[in-house]
């Protein structure tokens, strides 16, 4: 390990808890760490809460104090969940998950699906941008979607270079099980399309981009981890399935290209939201290496992202003491 710090304690900046990390280097290597202030306890919504962001110029050695990206009016009237992508203009979106929670979601009371944007590096953002009826609404089979917190994706190469994706978990109608489904854009989050299903069955989902251009997703199941495959940019997806060497919590990890040959991904080596590791794969995530310990001890969400001098950064939820999640920072090499 090269750097730790925690960015957040319970009862910091006066909230009684903190969870949800996304991290995103920028294009002037600047880190923006963004989560949920969980005012006054550590639940879902619809709990009231904001989402705060802080930034570094230092690959993460010092930090900004918090800034409010956006703040909960009460109960039932919060944002969370939030999932940041880069795009090819330069700006910055934050997609939010808002008001109702997941679970709780009717067509009288839904949850919504929100966009933000910064076009200064994630000083300054837009007001909320709807997209909740690109993926569900009262005519549709499902009372409800979110998109995965952490980092979205923009694809490098192909026809579909530039375009920007989201995974989200769309929760049927009928039953209480959550389809995955994928939006995206072509004109740096302007307008948007939904792809058709990416996976039955699954939960809070990550995508990556592979050397020759298919598009990844990785999807959240307790037991074995999920996966499928797009060769058209993330629109159409084939036949689904799952990664035996990857038997963890159902929990949202992330994602992250190293090198050519190098993927990694973060996730708890537990079927408990214990010890969050870092899983490796050399064959475009065909199969994965034996884990390496990143945090041990209870330890939950986690995002990644790759910094200007090849170090990755990780944003970690840890349970230290089995207490309520702490957020820390960290940077590491894979050797």
């Amino acid at each position: 390990m090269i750097d730790s710090v925690c960015l957040y304690r319970p009862g910091d900046y006066g909230s009684a808890n903190w969870r949800i990390p996304a991290l995103l280097c920028l294009d002037d290597g600047s880190l923006l760490a963004v989560n949920d202030k969980r005012k006054y306890n550590e639940g879902d919504l619809p709990e009231d809460i904001d989402v705060v962001i802080r930034r570094s110029t230092d690959l993460g050695r010092t930090w900004s104090d918090p800034q409010t990206l956006i703040e909960g009016q009460g109960r039932g009237r919060g944002y969370g969940d939030p999932a940041l992508v880069l795009c090819p203009n330069g700006d910055v979106l934050c997609l939010l998950a808002g008001h109702n929670g997941y679970f709780q979601s009717t067509d009288a009371n839904p949850i919504g699906v929100y966009l933000m944007r910064s076009t200064d590096r994630g000083h300054t953002w837009t007001d909320t941008v709807n997209l909740t009826s690109l993926l569900w609404d009262a005519g549709s089979p499902y009372r409800g979607a979110f998109v995965a917190s952490g980092n979205g994706l923009r694809l490098r190469h192909g026809p579909h270079a530039g375009r920007i994706l989201f995974a989200a978990a769309v929760l049927r109608r009928s039953e209480w099980v959550s389809d995955n489904y994928v939006i995206y854009s072509d004109d740096n989050g302007y307008t948007w399309h939904r792809s058709e299903c990416a996976f039955l069955g699954g939960d809070e989902a990550k995508l990556m981009e592979l050397a020759d251009g298919t598009v990844l997703v990785s999807v959240r199941r307790q037991g074995s981890r999920g996966f499928n495959h797009s060769s058209d940019g993330g629109h159409t997806w084939g036949t689904q399935g799952t990664w035996p060497e990857m038997t963890v919590n159902a929990c949202n990890g992330e994602m992250l290209r190293i090198d050519d040959t190098t993927l990694i991904h973060s996730l708890p080596n537990s079927l408990r939201r214990e010890n969050v590791s870092l899983f490796v794969s050399h064959d475009e995530g065909r199969s994965w290496s034996a884990p390496v310990l990143l945090c041990d001890g209870p330890s939950q969400y986690s995002s990644l992202t790759l910094l200007p001098d090849g170090t990755v950064g990780a944003f970690v939820e840890r349970n230290l003491d089995g207490g309520p999640c702490q957020l820390w920072f960290y940077r590491f090499n894979l050797e």
